[in-house]
């Protein structure tokens, strides 16, 4: 007789979210080598795409609460990554924007990341790790079904 733990922990939310949250954690520590966390990273990479931003756009693309967006920046601009100044159409906000430090941070942040993932599919063939991302990207872009 299967008993109701094992029967959670087979079931795909419980081995997906076990996976991801291993995944999450190794690029969380590949990345803390270069002093930032994951969100520290998402906002610049969000900085270097959109910029220059207002901290504001910023915080709705990623879903952050605006109080969050300016503990995050102070960091990244303390650090050197990005650079804050008066927005050009409306001088009470800022716009933000990615320094060269932070554009080559990026960079290694995301090579970082890669080998962090690769490690994390390593137990997979090149051809397995191929077909789990075409499956994950199926459920990821499919609708979401009515309750």
């Amino acid at each position: 007789m299967t008993s109701d733990l094992r029967r959670i922990q087979s079931l795909p939310t419980w081995l997906v979210g076990r996976v991801a949250a291993r995944g999450r954690a190794m690029v969380a520590d590949a990345i803390a080598a270069e002093g930032l966390k994951l969100m520290h990273h998402a906002v610049l990479a969000a900085t270097a795409e959109y910029g220059p931003a207002t901290q504001a756009d910023l915080g709705r693309r990623l879903g952050v609460d605006p109080k969050d967006m300016v503990g995050f920046l102070d960091h990244l601009q303390k650090e050197g990554l990005v650079l804050r100044a008066p927005h050009p159409s409306d001088r009470r906000k800022n716009a933000v924007t990615v320094t060269p430090e932070g554009t080559a941070a990026l960079t290694r942040c995301g090579a970082l990341a890669e080998a962090a993932n690769a490690e994390l599919l390593a137990p997979l063939t090149p051809d397995e790790q191929r077909q789990l991302l075409a499956l994950l990207s199926r459920l990821h872009e499919a609708p979401e079904t009515p309750a």
